[in-house]
């Protein structure tokens, strides 16, 4: 595996939650500076470092409610 891509949102208490996919890895943190030193802990983690993937992408989502 190359490139790991985690869905980003933000938590509805504040703050970030990071969803990774296709792999078994959720973490959170409160800014976004946080959020990139606890996605590569985890990532660390998950996997041995021959299997570790080279490239972390985190894909934001962000939801906007319009008047109508």
């Amino acid at each position: 595996m190359n490139e790991l891509i985690f869905i980003v949102e933000e938590a509805p208490e504040g703050g970030y939650t990071a969803r990774g996919i296709g792999v078994s890895i959720y973490t959170e943190a409160n800014n976004i500076n946080e959020l990139h030193s606890q996605v590569r802990d985890a990532v660390r983690c998950h996997f041995e470092e021959i299997k570790r993937p080279k490239i972390i992408r985190l894909h934001f989502v962000r939801d906007e409610v319009l008047a109508a």
